[in-house]
C-alpha cells in the first residue's frame, strides 16, 4: 500500500475541511482543489456538495471544471460523490434549468410534497448490493442526510442503495469506479468514517 493522492473539489458548496479531515485520518493525502491539474494527477476524487443545482452548476462551469471531473470519472480511479456530488452526476433536476454533469442519465426530482423539507437528520441506508466501499457496514446502518431533492437514475441497476422518507429513494449509487451517496459520510459517526477508511484503501491500490 501507498499514501493515496485524493482530490476534493472546491467549487464553494461543499463541507470540505470535514472530508479533507476524514480522508487524512486514514492515510490519505488530502488537497482540496478547484485546479484542473491537480485532480488530473490525483489517484482519487471526492465530489462533495451542498447547495443549489443551478448556483453549483455555474460555479462549476466557471471554474472550468466539468471536463476534468467527466474526464476523471472516464478513467477508471476511484470516485466519491456525496450529497449534491451525486445529484450533479444526472442529467438534469427538478431545482433549476442549469443540465448537471450527464454522468448517468436520469434527472433530481424533488421530495414528494407534504413532507417536511429539507429531509434533515439521522436515516437508515438499506444495501441491496454489495461493494467494497461499504464492507463492514451493515444493511440498515444510520447515516445523516440534509436534502430535499433525490437522484432519480434510469438504469436502475445502479441503485446500490435505498432510503425511505415519504418514498423509497436512490440513497447510494454504484457502478464501475462511481460511488456516489445522498448522505453525508463525514456526518455520520462511526459507519460514515468506515466508508472513507475503504475509499482511501480502494485508492492506495488504485
Amino acid at each position: 500500500m501507498r499514501t493515496p493522492k485524493i482530490a476534493v473539489v472546491d467549487y464553494q458548496a461543499g463541507n470540505l475541511r470535514s472530508v479533507q479531515k476524514a480522508l487524512e485520518r486514514y492515510g490519505a493525502e488530502a488537497v482540496v482543489t478547484s485546479g484542473a491539474s491537480v485532480i488530473g494527477d490525483a489517484d482519487a476524487l471526492v465530489f462533495p456538495g451542498q447547495g443549489a443545482n443551478d448556483s453549483s452548476m455555474r460555479a462549476l462551469r466557471a471554474r472550468t471544471l466539468v471536463d476534468p471531473i467527466s474526464r476523471f470519472i472516464a478513467s477508471g480511479r476511484p470516485f466519491l460523490g456525496v450529497c449534491l456530488g451525486l445529484q450533479l452526476l444526472l442529467e438534469s433536476s427538478d431545482e433549476g434549468v442549469e443540465p448537471g454533469l450527464g454522468t448517468l442519465p436520469g434527472r433530481v426530482r424533488a421530495l414528494p410534497r407534504g413532507l417536511k423539507v429539507p429531509h434533515m437528520g439521522w436515516n437508515q441506508v438499506e444495501f441491496v448490493r454489495e461493494h467494497p466501499v461499504f464492507e463492514g457496514v451493515p444493511t440498515g446502518s444510520y447515516f445523516y442526510f440534509v436534502h430535499s431533492y433525490y437522484a432519480d437514475p434510469e438504469d436502475k441497476g445502479l441503485v446500490a442503495g435505498t432510503t425511505s422518507y415519504g418514498v423509497e429513494f436512490c440513497s447510494v449509487v454504484a457502478y464501475e469506479n462511481v460511488v456516489a451517496t445522498q448522505f453525508h459520510p463525514e456526518k455520520s459517526g462511526a459507519a460514515g468514517l468506515k466508508l472513507y477508511e475503504n475509499f482511501v484503501h480502494a485508492a492506495s491500490w488504485g
